[in-house]
């Protein structure tokens, strides 16, 4: 194939790299040469290729042996970005929400986003800094959650009120707009009053339909991952990884406590046209490794079945990467 030259300047160093001449150019953060240099000895590829042909423009199918052990799978809906330092992964992240919001808001006129909890917050809290904060139009967001404990909104457990004192308390986002769980609900009540939720909105276009599925089909989905390489509130080996036919359903027996909480499923996170994980630290190492090699392990990992009908994203640091 037929390439040309693209000449990438960031704020530390200006490299080259080659592209297909179809393709479109890519957005590469502000990450330290040192970076990407690691990234050649560990696969052992040659300059830059790496990020430009495993992830960021792959061939579907094609594979790499490297560091994360056996044949590393890429293909064009996956992206991976990793960087030196966390305060780097928070600005790239929120360049990237802010993206996808002006995308989002022009094209539907909303935004519909789905959060988790753990460090995700943390990660976003550049979005209530300048210039993101000023950059977004918040009355068109639309909040969600991934995942919910089955606590009260006030609860130190609560995914709500980790959003809220991290983000929501910060930005000018409407209340209306803000979609928690009814606390006041079971556990099996709350996720069947959610789903009933989700289908009224998308009558009123609040959420876009996926084409393929017909399930709701969020704008931008973000997930972190556990240690264990579960994800939202689904967990190896747990009977809720298989389920196909709920949107939104619950468990009381979870092996991270609260035991008690609403999740969404495998299908209705699937059928989002951008999902973000954002993992950090190195207790999530192993679990990354696996995520992103081809091997039988890999395949029992939660985290392993994230496939979006969009774009799926990785934003990691060193620690987790290494």
């Amino acid at each position: 194939m037929a390439t040309s030259p693209l000449s990438v300047t960031t704020s530390l160093h200006t490299f080259s790299l080659s592209l297909p001449k179809q393709s479109k150019p890519f957005l590469v953060s502000p990450q330290s040469q040192v970076a990407y240099k690691r990234f050649d000895r560990s696969f052992g590829l040659r300059n830059d290729s790496f990020i430009h042909q495993d992830f960021q423009r792959s061939n579907v199918g094609s594979t790499r042996a490297g560091r994360f052990g056996g044949a590393l799978t890429a293909t064009p809906k996956k992206k991976v970005e990793v960087f030196d330092a966390e305060e780097d992964l928070a600005t790239s992240l929120a360049n990237y929400v802010v993206d996808l919001s002006a995308k989002f808001v022009k094209q539907r006129g909303a935004f519909s986003i789905a959060l988790s909890g753990g460090s995700l917050i943390q990660s976003l809290r550049k979005l209530v800094e300048p210039p993101f904060i000023d950059s977004i139009e918040w009355s068109k967001w639309h909040i969600f959650w991934v995942d919910e404990r089955v606590v009260p909104k006030d609860h130190v457990d609560s995914n709500y009120k980790l959003a809220f004192d991290g983000l929501l308390s910060k930005v000018p986002i409407l209340l209306s707009n803000v979609y928690p769980i009814n606390d006041a609900l079971s556990a099996e009540r709350a996720a069947e009053d959610y789903e009933t939720r989700l289908k009224s909105l998308i009558y009123t276009k609040v959420i876009d339909t996926s084409p393929v599925s017909g399930l709701p089909k969020f704008d931008l989905i973000l997930l972190g991952m556990g240690p264990d390489g579960h994800v939202a509130s689904l967990f190896p080996g747990h009977p809720l990884v298989k389920e196909q036919q709920k949107w939104v359903t619950y468990i009381k027996d979870s092996p991270k406590p609260p035991p008690q909480r609403i999740t969404f499923t495998f299908p209705l996170i699937n059928a989002a046209n951008n999902i973000a994980l954002v993992v950090s630290g190195s207790a999530q190492a192993n679990a990354v490794r696996d995520a992103l090699r081809k091997s039988q392990i890999s395949e029992t990992l939660p985290v392993k079945m994230v496939s979006p009908e969009g774009e799926l994203k990785w934003f990691l640091d060193n620690d987790a990467a290494f």
